[in-house]
């Protein structure tokens, strides 16, 4: 949720780019800092989030929304397979978290996978 702008620029130049939201209803990735280098002391991460295919597809974008694991290969495929810009939201444990990852200030020897 804090960027909405690439949406706009993929209407205007008609690309095929595909989108993908990883949605664990918080600032995913400052959730994941505040959890693994703050001690699980979460701040203003929590989010109450809009409909994101709704406002996809009000740029006129192909757009689906994955609430099951069981569902994401075929959703992943027919995204794939698309010809024009596609957008798919994959709704993921609050908990979750994306790797790898760079902690502030190390260098890519620094990666951590988990």
């Amino acid at each position: 949720q804090m960027t909405i702008q690439e949406l706009g620029t993929i209407f205007q130049t008609n690309t095929a780019v595909k989108v993908v939201v990883l949605n664990n209803d918080f600032l995913g990735m400052v959730r994941q800092w505040q959890q693994l280098f703050f001690d699980k002391r979460y701040a203003s991460t929590e989010m109450k989030n809009p409909d994101f295919v709704a406002i996809a597809k009000g740029y006129y974008l192909n757009a689906k929304r994955v609430t099951k694991r069981e569902e994401l290969a075929e959703a992943v495929a027919e995204m794939i397979a698309s010809k024009e810009a596609y957008f798919l939201e994959v709704c993921v444990e609050k908990e979750d978290n994306v790797f790898p990852m760079i902690p502030s200030g190390a260098t890519v020897s620094d990666i951590r996978l988990s």
